[in-house]
């Protein structure tokens, strides 16, 4: 049996078992919707990526995302993974590179370059962040998740709700001691939670500006309802539509503003994951994610 080829990546971190693992099968031309779902569920990560033949001659493949349980439009770390797998898969042989990948939310524009530690890929956001109507109040919110009404907010900061092509609502919290004493009631946020789908509700982000490390701007965590709920160490579609609340409540100045997020700390797989947003007359008109990501394993699928 010849089987397909598949690679495993730890994303948005320079050291091999932390970060946000990631599955990539390659060469998935002639395989249908229903095998990538089962061969995502076989994985069992967060999401796994299938590499096709783009649509456009010019970019450099098409890639689509899968969770156990359903298709992605787009995601943060499948992205910066796959570029940086088909970078150093590329004929250059050093791992560098810019080219589209075609996603399900449309054309997303990559870089990847060799980094200090590992490589680092960015791409831009195909899809700025935009508001979104949360009607559940602060105390609500904080409830499901096991927090009190003095440990939601800072300064400005209070829940919102946001897109750049996956919705999540975001928490501020009063500091790392209130983040980390956070836990998902998965009842209490079905009762109050936007519908990001029919069958999905959109993920809490918890956020603070106390920071384990002195280069991170934030502190993050992000909670995937469900049953059971889990918890992602490093989410970059959060950081996109994260974009949003910096740019309401902190309103950066003109020009290009660079932010680390630190997250998975909790959860023993810490990682950093960059957020570029540029600024023209106060309004956000680009935004770029960006993280480093280092080869843990490959091998081939019979499937």
């Amino acid at each position: 049996m010849q089987g397909r080829s598949y690679l495993l990546y730890d994303v948005f971190t320079t050291e091999r078992l932390t970060g946000n693992p990631l599955a990539i099968v390659l060469d998935c031309d002639g395989l249908d919707t229903k095998a990538m779902q089962r061969i995502a569920r076989e994985f069992n990560l967060s999401e796994s990526v299938f590499v096709l033949p783009a649509d456009n001659a010019a970019h450099r493949a098409r890639i689509r995302i899968f969770t156990p349980d359903y298709e992605m439009p787009f995601a943060g770390h499948p992205t910066v993974g796959s570029a940086v797998a088909l970078a150093e898969l590329g004929n250059s042989g050093d791992g560098t590179g810019i080219f589209v990948l075609e996603e399900n939310i449309g054309p997303v524009r990559c870089a990847v370059w060799k980094a200090e530690g590992a490589t680092f890929a960015e791409f831009d956001l195909a899809k700025l962040p935009e508001a979104m109507e949360l009607s559940a109040d602060a105390k609500a919110i904080g409830a499901a998740l096991g927090l009190g009404p003095h440990e939601v907010g800072f300064e400005n900061h209070r829940p919102s709700f946001w897109s750049a092509g996956v919705p999540y609502v975001t928490i501020p919290v009063s500091g790392l001691d209130a983040a980390a004493k956070a836990r998902l009631d998965n009842q209490a946020w079905a009762e109050l939670a936007p519908r990001k789908s029919e069958w999905a509700f959109a993920s809490p982000y918890i956020y603070c500006r106390e920071t384990v490390s002195h280069d991170s701007a934030f502190h993050v965590r992000m909670f995937v309802p469900g049953n059971p709920s889990y918890e992602d160490p490093a989410t970059g579609s959060a950081a996109a539509a994260f974009a949003g609340a910096i740019m309401h409540f902190d309103q950066p100045g003109e020009g290009m503003s660079r932010f680390w997020i630190e997250q998975g700390l909790e959860m023993g797989r810490p990682s950093k994951i960059r957020l570029e947003l540029e600024v023209e007359r106060r309004q956000l008109t680009a935004a770029r994610i960006g993280g480093h990501a280092v080869k843990l394993g490959e091998g081939r699928i019979f499937a």
